[in-house]
């Protein structure tokens, strides 16, 4: 097999917040692939950076009070403590405000500039006539001009995925100050997408097989409604690379972007460590841009889905046209989500990624997890808390870490530590998982490693048959059988360092642990063609993993406790308390009450006062809300009746679960005085998911 030379990336985190659990996802994917292909005894550089450039970036800083490189430099500062954490190993994390990035971005606009690919004109733009700036796309939003969906961004719709330029936005508005935009004219840079040439050539690029069959179709679609030209320039103020000759004006953050990536490997290669890292295979003499020109080198990103648009469109026609390689392979991947829902702190369905960490839950669970869920299409990867503890405790413990534990003992115990010679039944369970070794290559090398997870854990499952069936726990108490004990017990140890070389991608903390304990060399892939063999020394065992404990998914989960609301003094009114202390209509506006029908409703084991409503709130799923209201309504009483629900109230978790909302009713303050609950309830023609105003 002759060696790959790759030059690996994930997205690029926008530097304007700590990273969530969606790039851990990537990141993990893509280490996952990473290691893989370091174990075949592949040359892999495997880089990184903070996109740091755009208005975001400046007004947050600004709010912050910080200049915007102090600002993004605190927010790099925290990057290693995610990755290290969970075993995710980039050869270098740069940045794209940078010295390396200034200079290829500017290079290749130039090149672009003397090829004819770039054109001006002058636009008509939003400008916030109250922040005194023109407006960034994701800085308007409006109603899509497509499928009409509210709050949509001035370029891109979430819901429908049309992009579009903001000035087709309906009733569009400033997020900064809730302004309405007024046009201006200014005069803009764009890179000529609609120029035949480029098209042709993003027409073949996408379709021959660089990206999976789904995201050709979607580029396909593209193609059909006609490209337009990119406008590549904002206007200052910007906190951005210069454009050359052009003063004033400062490249869209989507240009410099994806340009961080070689920047960074730039960086990389300037520093010296391309040629000098040990776990690299083999040394490169090469510069940094004989590397990148290489047609040896693959260049593969791993994105997710939400910015598809930029790495196969603008992305490969800028390398293209601008006279460098292009992308050998762009890897989409989905979002995860929490029990089917969208990601949401407030709502207990956020996972977050050094909370995880700091209360001692194993990193590489996750690993195995998100790996076990991924495949090579662009589908969502969905978290469940039991789903997880399932999968860990059976699939890690249960059936891998259990093979070990079941037979190291005997051998440090009766035979010194040192394996025997393994016998014909044995030796067929081996074969059988060094068989595996070639489909596993094929799976992994595809990213399908839910099903690389699935064949290993078949493996594993043949090998628990054999323990089982040869019981070495009993065959250490019988007379005679000390050699059919060493026998067994060297098959588990065997099969073990095979299951171990197929996980290791995975679970790289784990397998180094696994080497020290067979006083074995790093393991490769090529290492499955051979055993250990009679006479190899193992060291003592110690245990390798715990289980998830149910407490440490209740923490993880855990909802902050709600403030409490402070007491106001008040004039006394028949209902026994006074009037709350005045507030704007800004302020109820803020308050989201709708009707919901009571679809079911139930009492609470283990509580007098609760019940739990079932609630549709016109949402396409139904809410789970429990009321303290059992004392004066029997469940029968108010199934099928419509009521109003706050909500957008932040979900608690209690103890019988989490309420998703609160349903409105009234009471007196002196409940022994004036008892009785009276939940509110709509005239009839009002439906599910109305709103209250």
């Amino acid at each position: 097999m002759s060696q790959r030379k790759l030059f690996v990336t994930t997205a690029l985190p926008y530097a304007n917040g700590k990273f969530h659990v969606g790039h851990i996802m990537e990141y993990i994917q893509a280490d996952i692939w990473v290691r893989f292909q370091r174990m075949q005894g592949h040359m892999v550089h495997f880089v990184g950076a903070d996109d740091a450039h755009g208005a975001p970036i400046m007004i947050a800083a600004e709010k912050a009070g910080k200049t915007p490189q102090a600002f993004v430099g605190e927010i790099a500062a925290g990057r290693k403590e995610y990755l290290d954490g969970f075993h995710i190993r980039f050869d270098n994390w740069h940045s794209t405000d940078s010295s390396e990035n200034t200079e290829l971005a500017q290079g290749i606009y130039k090149k672009l500039k003397a090829g004819g690919m770039i054109a001006t004109r002058t636009i008509e733009q939003f400008y916030d006539p109250v922040k005194g700036m023109f407006l960034p796309d994701r800085y308007i939003k409006g109603e899509c001009p497509v499928c009409h969906a509210k709050d949509q961004y001035g370029d891109a719709c979430e819901v429908c995925s049309s992009v579009y330029s903001p000035t087709e936005l309906i009733n569009p508005y400033s997020t900064l100050t809730g302004a309405t935009p007024e046009l201006r004219s200014s005069e803009h840079f764009f890179f000529k997408l609609s120029d035949p040439q480029v098209v042709d050539f993003l027409k073949g690029w996408t379709q021959d097989g660089k990206l999976q069959p789904e995201m050709a179709k979607k580029a396909s679609e593209w193609f059909e409604a006609g490209m337009a030209d990119w406008d590549i320039s904002r206007e200052a103020p910007y906190f951005g690379i210069e454009i050359p000759d052009a003063p004033g004006k400062y490249f869209y953050v989507w240009l410099d972007a994806p340009v961080g990536y070689l920047a960074s490997l730039k960086n990389h290669f300037d520093k010296g460590q391309a040629a000098q890292h040990w776990h690299e295979p083999s040394r490169t003499s090469q510069s940094f841009e004989e590397f990148v020109a290489d047609p040896a080198v693959e260049q593969v990103h791993f994105i997710g889905k939400d910015i598809v648009y930029f790495h196969t469109l603008f992305w490969p026609a800028m390398l293209q046209f601008s006279e460098r390689k292009t992308p050998s392979q762009v890897n989409v991947h989905g979002f995860i989500t929490v029990s089917g829902e969208k990601m949401s702190k407030s709502r207990g369905t956020g996972i977050d990624p050094l909370k995880y960490l700091s209360i001692g839950m194993n990193p590489e669970w996750l690993r195995y997890y998100i790996a076990a869920k991924l495949n090579a299409k662009v589908e969502d990867v969905d978290f469940t808390a039991e789903d997880f503890m399932a999968r860990v405790n059976a699939d890690l413990i249960g059936k891998y870490i259990n093979i070990a534990s079941r037979a190291a003992g005997f051998i440090a115990k009766r035979f010194g530590g040192k394996l025997g010679t393994v016998s014909a039944d044995g030796a067929a369970l081996l074969a059988a998982l060094q068989a595996a070794s070639a489909p596993m290559q094929s799976l992994y090398d595809g990213r399908d490693y839910a099903r690389a997870l699935r064949e290993i854990m078949l493996l594993a499952d043949k090998v628990n048959e054999y323990v089982d069936q040869n019981k070495p726990w009993e065959l250490a108490k019988k007379e005679g059988m000390e050699a059919r004990l060493h026998d067994v017990c060297t098959a588990c140890i065997e099969a073990f360092r095979l299951l171990t070389i197929y996980l290791k991608p995975v679970l790289p903390a784990l397998a180094a642990q696994v080497e020290s304990f067979l006083g074995s060399a790093p393991l490769l892939f090529a290492d499955a063609g051979r055993l250990l063999g009679a006479g190899h020394a193992i060291n003592d065992y110690k245990h390798l993993m715990q289980r998830v404990d149910v407490k440490q998914l209740d923490q993880l989960f855990e909802l902050p406790e709600p403030a409490a609301e402070p007491a106001a003094a008040a004039t006394q009114l028949p209902g026994g308390e006074g009037i709350a202390p005045t507030i704007t209509i800004d302020d109820f506006a803020k308050i989201d009450l709708r009707i919901a029908k009571i679809v079911a409703c139930q009492k609470v084991e283990g509580s007098t006062k609760l019940l739990h409503l079932t609630l549709d709130a016109g949402e396409g799923k139904t809410r789970n809300v429990f009321s303290g209201i059992a004392s004066v309504y029997e469940p029968e009483q108010l199934v099928g009746k419509l009521t109003v629900l706050v909500a957008n109230l932040a979900p608690r978790k209690m103890k019988f679960g989490i309420s998703e909302g609160m349903v409105l009713a009234a009471s007196h303050a002196d409940e022994k005085a004036n008892p009785g609950i009276h939940v509110l309830e709509p005239w009839p023609g009002a439906t599910p998911g109305m709103r209250v105003r």
